[in-house]
């Protein structure tokens, strides 16, 4: 016999419940628009968070190949770093929310939720709604406005140190002319339409 924990019985995780006749039947209210609005929020938040972290590496792989190449040069690319850090949380964050819900509502649609349950699931609904657009509004303004600065040298050798690096012509400085970055945001924003769906 398998356990009930919290009142949810195990024995209704079933592989069958995976099957498209029984995930997208109208048996319940809204089940098939939770379920999309679910995975599209989780997979353009994912998205973004993955392209994200693919250019927040770049920079950082960046900085240091010209920091150890020439001592005394800095390389600054705080604000993206922060930002892309954020974005990566915001993705795992809502990808944990949406994801629980729709297992829970996959395996156990006529659950009975005790007060505190319900009150938690309206508040991380909240926080995932203010992570994604404080993160897309942050990420959208830094890449658009901001750059890598390179000091300890003039700004033509800064340049020039950065067209060192292998990538340097899909990992510009500006970072607006990045098309990955470009890109997770685009991603970021529409994931966060979703969000605010639900």
């Amino acid at each position: 016999m398998a356990p009930v924990i919290w009142g949810l019985d195990l024995k209704e995780m079933q592989w069958g419940k995976f099957k498209s006749g029984y995930m997208w039947n109208t048996d319940y209210h809204l089940r098939r628009t939770k379920f999309i609005v679910y995975q599209l929020a989780m997979i353009l938040c994912v998205v973004s968070e993955s392209l994200g972290t693919a250019v927040l590496s770049d920079y950082l792989n960046e900085q240091r190949f010209i920091e150890g190449a020439h001592p005394g040069v800095r390389v600054h690319n705080n604000d993206y770093v922060g930002a892309g850090s954020y974005n990566i949380f915001v993705g795992v964050f809502v990808a944990f929310i949406f994801g629980s819900a729709f297992f829970f509502d996959l395996f156990w649609p006529e659950r009975r939720e005790i007060p505190g349950v319900r009150k938690a699931w309206r508040i991380t609904s909240v926080l995932s709604c203010a992570f994604t657009l404080s993160s897309a509004i942050v990420f959208t303004v830094i890449t658009a406005t901001r750059s890598v600065h390179i000091t300890g040298v003039s700004a033509a050798r800064g340049q020039e140190l950065a067209s060192q690096w292998p990538k340097n012509k899909t990992n510009p400085l500006l970072y607006r002319k990045n098309p990955r970055a470009v890109a997770s945001i685009v991603f970021l924003w529409i994931g966060t339409l979703f969000t605010w769906v639900r």
